[in-house]
């Protein structure tokens, strides 16, 4: 059973990432400006307008571009939270401004902030949660990159009781119908997507 549910998500992530490589910079730049549109609308709404902290990721290649609303919150006065992979699939956590500079993770395919490195207590401070995802269904189940590191860091805030407003950042076409993702026992579901048509909450979310 467990060699099926990994190849069921084995493909779906494959055949999303084959549909991401084909993307031109043109579609890149207008994904990354209406997932800054809509990311830093529902960030207003989380936090009433005052100032929070945000729990974001830097999209590399053809991951959603991130950095336009990396820009936008910090613009709009929130402070940005950017991972760093760890050893034990373990995620600290770095304060961006744009004067920081990145360089290359040496535990995952990703690039990564430069800086003091806080640890889970900060994250678990924050305002509001960006996460990664290839594909999401409308049940919650998320596929990541296959790392485990964001399932490792929403158990510790499940564990902690922190209940962070959280929406996983796709393309349109990777919100799937509702069972299509098998979850396993060490899976988080994730309660909204954020893709460039907007924010989306999904079921059993508020």
């Amino acid at each position: 059973m467990l060699q099926e549910t990994d190849a069921v998500k084995d493909h779906i992530r494959a055949t999303h990432r084959r549909r991401r490589a084909a993307l031109t910079p043109e579609q890149l730049e207008a994904a990354g400006a209406a997932l800054a549109a809509h990311g830093e609308a529902w960030a207003r709404t989380v936090t009433g307008d005052r100032p929070g902290i945000a729990c974001v990721y830097l999209g590399v290649g053809h991951e959603p571009p991130t950095l336009p609303l990396i820009n936008a919150l910090h613009h709009s006065g929130h402070q940005v939270l950017l991972p760093v992979c760890e050893p034990g699939r373990e995620l600290s956590w770095v304060f961006w401004t744009p004067d920081t500079g990145f360089e290359r993770s040496k535990y995952a395919p990703i690039l990564e902030p430069a800086g003091q490195r806080h640890g889970p207590d900060t994250a678990g401070g924050a305002t509001m949660l960006f996460i990664p995802a290839t594909a999401v269904d409308l049940d919650g189940n998320r596929i990541g990159q296959g790392g485990g590191y964001y399932d490792k860091f929403l158990g510790h805030l499940a564990t902690a009781g922190k209940e962070i407003p959280l929406a996983a950042v796709i393309y349109d076409d990777e919100l799937l119908p509702a069972g299509r993702i098998p979850a396993e026992e060490f899976d988080r579901p994730v309660p909204a997507v954020l893709a460039p048509s907007g924010y989306r909450p999904l079921a059993g979310s508020a």
